[in-house]
């Protein structure tokens, strides 16, 4: 859960840096791209989450 919201607020931080600064549109673009990989990781991992059997000592 930490790595989800860490990558969703530096996919944040890059694309208003990359939005707003002079010839940085590169980097709106990356924030962009790591906006959807953490979407898609986040859903690969709660759609898992639920599967997993813990072990009865």
């Amino acid at each position: 859960m930490r790595l989800f919201l860490l990558l969703i607020i530096v996919a944040i931080i890059l694309g208003i840096i990359g939005a707003t600064a002079e010839g940085l549109f590169y980097l709106l673009i990356i924030g962009i791209l790591v906006l959807a990989a953490d979407l898609v990781y986040g859903a690969v991992r709660f759609r898992r989450g639920g599967r997993r059997q813990r072990r009865v000592r």
